[in-house]
């Protein structure tokens, strides 16, 4: 692969489009901006990140979240670019200089196509089929869009989010950059290549679509003829991934300090542990100049002392294997490829979450009732769609916004409008259906 073919500003959907512009914005900024003002971006603010949304302590949620990954994006994505600049001088000048911008936007984006309660939402709507009610529907589905909806993932739905035109309308297709789009997909092959760990990157109705972009990206196709589709990842795959792995699990330590999950003594090893002692010192010394006291306040200064070193080692690892990554042979994250003490350093950050914050009792909780929430819409509305002639089933249906197509001919696009509808739902409107289907609540008038 090659980065003046892999930074393209071509539009998906306005490939022949001269728009006229009124403003110096690039195409990439363009993209940042329209991501950022969009519906399903702001809904991100009552969607679960990590622990149950904020009571008296304000913790992370999808939106701060992508905002605080969007900006480490843009750290990573200038800092490559200066290097490979130097290593590269024919980069001068040319859309190469714009990925931080790119990875930036593509950072904003990642999480957009995340159902309701996280992880335990999304294995709910994946179970509803593979061991639910939904398992009666196989035999009238097409196996690829039984592999689609039995490991439906939050990645390839952002990528349907933001490319796909529902019912014929506007408000799915984003209209976005080849580039960005790409660098969004963690994972580009099928869902029948997802494997045990259920990951992959497009459905089966954008696969199409992703081949088009990868295509004319110049990304390497993996696959034989005849075979599901498999591509190499376009190279600022790698970032977003980076800032991604990065922010979550820093902030996730920080987050559970201040909930008092983990203790002062812990967070602190945790943090001090990406650095030699010699660099702990010095960190140490800095905070009692500063003359800062409050134990959450010097946890911040730690938190972005860890976040600055692992920033600087993503990029020396991507700069330095610039060519196994353009030739599609770079295995792993940039943080498994990094240093030892900074790996091992997050290795250990990674285990005492696994141990002491995602088996919490606030994180339990938050699961078990949002798979549970999940769990009765999946059943009511799936069963609305497999059935839309019933009077109850039209009562539901009625509930689904016009711009999906849930009154297709067609089941598939009626059970994948179903899921395009609660995928989309906040927290509090998921719980709010929920309620209203069950007869716990009723409207006041």
């Amino acid at each position: 692969m090659n980065w003046l073919q892999l930074i393209s500003n071509k539009r998906l959907g306005q490939e022949h489009k001269h728009a006229e512009r009124h403003d110096d914005r690039s195409e990439f900024k363009r993209d940042y901006d329209r991501l950022i003002y969009s519906a399903p971006f702001r809904r991100l603010q009552n969607k679960t990140q990590v622990f149950p949304l904020p009571g008296s302590i304000f913790v992370h949620n999808r939106l701060t979240h992508s905002i605080e990954v969007s900006s480490l994006g843009m750290s990573l994505g200038n800092d490559v670019c200066r290097k490979l600049k130097i290593k590269h001088p024919e980069l001068n000048n040319t859309l190469f200089e714009e990925i931080g911008t790119i990875v930036s936007a593509a950072c904003l984006a990642h999480d957009m196509g995340n159902p309701p309660f996280g992880h335990s939402g999304e294995k709910a709507m994946q179970t509803f089929f593979s061991e639910g009610n939904g398992k009666n529907l196989k035999k009238k589905l097409s196996e690829d869009f039984w592999n689609d909806i039995t490991h439906f993932e939050g990645n390839a739905n952002a990528f349907r989010l933001l490319t796909h035109r529902f019912n014929g309308r506007r408000e799915g297709g984003f209209v976005m950059t080849y580039s960005m789009l790409a660098s969004i997909v963690k994972y580009p092959f099928a869902s029948s290549l997802a494997g045990e760990h259920g990951k992959f990157g497009f459905f089966h109705t954008e696969q199409a679509t992703y081949k088009k972009i990868a295509d004319e990206l110049g990304i390497i196709c993996e696959s034989k003829s005849g075979e599901p589709l498999r591509y190499a990842r376009h190279p600022l795959v790698y970032l977003v991934e980076a800032a991604d792995d990065i922010c979550y699990e820093i902030m996730d330590i920080e987050d559970s300090h201040k909930l008092k999950i983990l203790t002062y003594e812990e967070t602190r090893q945790l943090l001090l542990g990406f650095f030699d002692k010699n660099a702990q010192q010095q960190i140490e010394d800095k905070i009692n100049e500063e003359g800062v006291t409050d134990e959450n306040e010097k946890i911040v200064y730690m938190r972005a002392c860890a976040i600055g070193k692992l920033e600087k080692e993503c990029v020396d690892t991507f700069v330095n294997n610039e060519d196994k990554i353009l030739a599609g042979h770079f295995k792993g994250s940039l943080i498994q490829n990094a240093t030892l003490n900074v790996r091992q350093a997050y290795q250990n950050c990674e285990e005492i979450a696994y141990e002491k914050i995602y088996h919490s009792k606030p994180v339990l909780d938050i699961e078990l009732s949002g798979y549970k929430i999940l769990e009765t819409l999946m059943e009511a509305f799936a069963d609305a769609a497999k059935e839309p002639k019933k009077f109850y089933s039209q009562q539901l249906i009625r509930r689904v916004s016009s711009q999906y197509a849930i009154h297709s001919e067609n089941m598939e696009t009626r059970i994948m409008a179903i899921l395009d509808y609660i995928s989309g739902m906040t927290d509090v409107y998921a719980l709010d259906i929920y309620q209203k289907i069950n007869g716990i609540s009723l409207p006041i008038v």
